[in-house]
């Protein structure tokens, strides 16, 4: 299985991990987003930069996934306005419950920005880790009717 993400040049050559918080983990779980797609990554960072624009210091990982051990969250289960920033409380516990069991590597988690893709968010600490390989870091080609956008909200 292959994953993407989406990274500034001076994280993307290791699939190092922050720690911090995120809207599927609360701080100091380990864990490493990737989305199923690059369209999805790119449209992930996008929202997350809130307006900070691109340039050439960004780059593309792809990622191969080996195990097959993974969960998922159905977006039909999920509360009515699990978009919101009130619920990253209650999807932030789903996320912590998950990797604090261990028993998959993956969780496989609809994208707030598109729910009918998928995020998966890999536990770091899971012993099939060893088997997720950074495979290839691409370089990112800003469009610059993508720039005018972000920076248009800034």
């Amino acid at each position: 299985m292959l994953v993407f993400r989406i990274a500034h040049k001076k994280y993307a050559e290791n699939l190092s991990v922050s720690g911090l918080s995120g809207r599927w983990n609360s701080n100091g779980k380990l864990v490493l987003y990737t989305s199923e797609n690059i369209s999805l990554a790119l449209l992930e960072n996008m929202v997350y930069r809130c307006g900070t624009g691109f340039n050439h210091d960004y780059k593309i990982m792809i990622i191969e996934i080996s195990s097959k051990s993974m969960e998922q969250i159905d977006a039909k289960k999920l509360p009515k306005n699990w978009r919101g920033t009130e619920f990253y409380s209650e999807l932030q516990n789903r996320g912590d419950f998950w990797y604090d069991r261990r028993t998959t590597l993956m969780l496989k988690v609809p994208s707030s920005v598109l729910p009918e893709n998928h995020n998966i968010i890999i536990n770091t600490t899971h012993p099939d880790f060893k088997n997720v390989k950074l495979i290839d870091v691409l370089d990112y080609e800003p469009d610059e009717r993508l720039e005018k956008i972000l920076k248009k909200y800034k």
